[in-house]
């Protein structure tokens, strides 16, 4: 199916998403959508999809014009999307996400659609279980499982947004296998929406380059590296190094620690963290390190064992407790534990205040977020929702959210989604922080990120914490023995 789209334009508010975007799509191939964070690429994408309209332009389909008002209509017409954060809900079974997709009654074609979705599961070797809950997921299985229901639907245009975002290597590699055989063996139309060049130069075979809502190149791929930067942000950003620092006092202390839940336990955990240092934790998705972040937070209770932030005890602590303790998190899910959607980005600064009074100042809290938007880059407004921002955009307002003076920060993917750019910016604010005394513990899936970052890491591998290894003396071969549980 050719897809075209000509002179597409968008706005929200006084900002240009699209502005005249025109290109077109071929089947049988892997195309790119490349650009920095806000520069109108999943805007343009939820279009195609039907999930949002178009202020002007068209869009055709094998040369015939569509209109789409839903999702479902694209899905009609064969184009199906896989958005950043996966559609589904988390309090029902995958069988049951699974038949929200398709028509009819659920009690009716329970059996036939179990069916349907193991065959799809064997066919590309996925691994869903159609009796396990949403919420028992990782990403990248509910990603599967999304990609299965398109499938389904009869999509033959496919569109990933940032897929790759939160998921594990394994994931990624079978995404990545699925991605090429949906494409060069069944002959769909694949389109990769990401600012990641690496991942552009290694599946798609076209790309185009958007900045600041226009269409401004399209490459052959393979192709020079510095070309696709140079087109992306109209200069080739340098990139921040780790600056050396002096670890003083300790000021995190945990001895002993054990945590249970009904998925996992993990015990025998002692750690020291200094003042001013960054410590690294890497693991494949549900190995135990979010426990060990979670629990530090205050949103699990400690089984067993003691957590001391600057002599003060956090193990009987809750999430406000070890927030007046000095304890920031900064949550993966970025609309589901750290945004509130509806509420405007000035809404969200006085919620996250730590002192509150029964009058609020809303012109002093709107002049301190426009002075946070400013400083975090973030392409917003005051009186904009969380929701309108882009996905790289509410992870920058996530760390514009945070408090100071803070003796310790948690964070969970902090730059997943984000261009190059803006995740030099989050790493120069967060050595800033850095340089206050303030201790840094993270998790990513990124092993070249964790050891550029960290001044020390350690590897959980099914609820076991390895060895604690120095960055600079590490390597990511390491770090991948250690995660498959080898000394």
């Amino acid at each position: 199916m050719r897809v075209e789209i000509k002179g597409i334009h968008k706005h929200f508010g006084l900002v240009k998403a699209n502005d005249g975007i025109s290109f077109a799509l071929e089947e049988g191939k892997v195309y790119g959508i490349l650009g920095e964070n806000g520069a109108g690429k999943s805007t343009l994408m939820k279009i195609l999809s039907g999930f949002q309209p178009q202020d002007s332009g068209q869009i055709l389909l094998n040369g015939e014009e569509q209109r789409f008002v839903f999702p479902a209509d694209a899905l009609k017409a064969g184009i199906g999307m896989l958005y950043q954060e996966p559609l589904d809900l988390p309090p029902f079974r995958v069988l049951e996400n699974y038949l929200l997709g398709g028509k009819g009654s659920i009690g009716l074609r329970e059996k036939e659609a179990r069916a349907q979705l193991l065959a799809l599961s064997k066919q590309y070797e996925f691994e869903v279980d159609p009796d396990e809950y949403i919420e028992d997921l990782s990403l990248g299985e509910r990603q599967q499982l999304e990609l299965m229901r398109l499938l389904a639907g009869g999509a033959q245009v496919l569109i990933l947004d940032e897929p790759t975002t939160g998921i594990s290597t394994e994931q990624k590699e079978l995404l990545f296998d699925s991605i090429k055989r949906l494409a060069h063996e069944e002959g769909k139309t694949l389109v990769l929406v990401s600012h990641k060049l690496a991942e552009v130069q290694e599946l798609c075979d076209y790309v185009f380059v958007i900045r600041r809502g226009k269409l401004v190149g399209e490459s052959t791929i393979p192709c020079p590296t510095q070309n696709l930067v140079q087109m992306m942000f109209d200069e080739v950003p340098s990139r921040s190094l780790r600056p050396e620092h002096a670890l003083k006092q300790p000021a995190l202390s945990i001895r002993d620690l054990a945590i249970e839940t009904y998925r996992l336990g993990i015990g025998g955990i002692n750690l020291e963290i200094m003042q001013g240092e960054v410590f690294g934790l890497a693991g494949l998705e549900g190995s135990g390190q979010d426990l060990l972040l979670r629990a530090c937070a205050g949103f699990l209770p400690i089984a067993r064992g003691d957590i001391h932030l600057h002599g003060e005890s956090l193990k009987d602590g809750s999430l406000h407790q070890s927030q007046a303790q000095g304890v920031a998190y900064v949550a993966s899910g970025r609309l589901e534990e750290g945004l509130v959607e509806g509420l405007l980005l000035t809404e969200h600064m006085v919620l996250a205040a730590p002192e509150h009074s029964f009058f609020i100042d809303w012109p002093s809290a709107s002049k301190l977020t426009r002075e946070r938007i400013q400083h975090f880059q973030v392409v917003g407004r005051p009186d904009s929702q969380a929701e309108e921002l882009s996905g790289g955009n509410q992870q920058r307002f996530l760390f514009a959210l945070l408090n100071n003076p803070l003796k310790l920060i948690l964070m969970e993917h902090p730059t997943r989604g984000l261009d190059i750019r803006s995740v030099n910016t989050i790493w120069e604010r967060l050595y800033e922080r850095r340089d206050e005394g303030t201790a840094i513990m993270f998790i990513s899936a990124d092993l070249d990120e964790i050891i550029e970052r960290s001044d020390r890491i350690a590897v959980f591998s099914g609820g076991k914490m390895s060895r604690i290894v120095n960055a600079t003396e590490t390597s990511v071969d390491e770090l991948g023995h250690l995660i498959g549980g080898q000394a």
